[in-house]
């Protein structure tokens, strides 16, 4: 399955969607076993995700607090996707005991929704995590040097590796360089590419020189292949892989210093992702 849903000119990442269904589970189900409260049922639904989000942020904040200290504000923005998911959902599930027992609620028909809501989430995650495998697709890209040159993904091999994809034009894109030049420069057991995505050599250069002067291992695809095939166009998105040149994980959308710092920390450990 894609990581990413495009409606229109919006993409999506999938998790998105997960979540939602995961919340309409547990409403549909709190109709259905709790008829005669299930408005009652729905707000102690409610305020469960709501509180499980913040704790699922506050956990991740807390756990990564280094790279919030410079900027507190950056903790208001959720787009960096850093979630500590089980965090939330036991949050979520105190809150539902809590309330069960407090107010006296169907508590079958609340612990039923919330089991059901919670199995959807979690099974949906498992659902959209990559297997570690080789991807085809990636090794049979016909990429480019900055100069012309033919390049290929499988002189990357033999350390972690992260694959950014990215334009010039696509404003989440140019946030998050950062982040990647400053891993980048401290993870030199990490090899990192900047994959462009279907702009000319000519372009790339005057956009690094200005504002990115330090990347190293900038790539051309210049159809951009690699974001139709994994991210259903989405950018920007990455990839993280193993020193085998397996796919361990896919992020469509932003990233932080914080959310980037945990899923190196994923690739960098020994083991990860088998």
């Amino acid at each position: 399955m894609s990581p990413a849903i495009r409606i229109g000119p919006l993409v999506f990442p999938t998790e998105l969607a997960v979540l939602a269904a995961a919340a309409l589970a547990g409403l549909l189900a709190a109709r259905l076993f709790g008829r005669a409260r299930s408005a009652e049922l729905g707000t102690v639904l409610w305020r469960a995700l709501i509180i499980g989000l913040a704790v699922a942020r506050l956990a991740f904040v807390w756990q990564y607090r280094e790279h919030y200290q410079p900027n507190l504000l950056r903790i208001l923005d959720l787009r960096d996707g850093g979630w500590t998911g089980m965090a939330g959902l036991g949050a979520a599930w105190a809150y539902a005991l809590l309330a069960a027992i407090r107010r006296k609620a169907p508590r079958p028909a609340l612990l039923g929704a919330l089991a059901l809501a919670s199995a959807v989430w979690i099974g949906g995650g498992r659902w959209l995590a990559p297997a570690p495998e080789a991807r085809p697709e990636l090794a049979a890209l016909a990429l480019q040097q900055l100069d012309g040159s033919p390049a290929t993904l499988a002189a990357f091999q033999g350390k972690p590796t992260v694959i950014n994809l990215w334009a010039s034009w696509c404003p989440p894109c140019r946030r998050e360089m950062p982040a990647f030049a400053a891993a980048q420069a401290a993870h030199p057991d990490v090899n990192f590419v900047f994959l462009n995505q279907a702009e000319s050599p000519e372009d790339i250069a005057r956009f690094l020189q200005r504002h990115a002067p330090t990347l190293r291992n900038v790539l051309v695809d210049p159809a951009g292949e690699a974001s139709r095939a994994m991210s259903n166009r989405g950018l920007p998105a990455t990839l993280f892989l193993d020193p085998q040149g397996r796919l361990t994980g896919l992020r469509v959308g932003e990233l932080s210093t914080a959310s980037l710092a945990q899923r190196l920390e994923a690739i960098r450990t020994p083991g990860a992702g088998r």
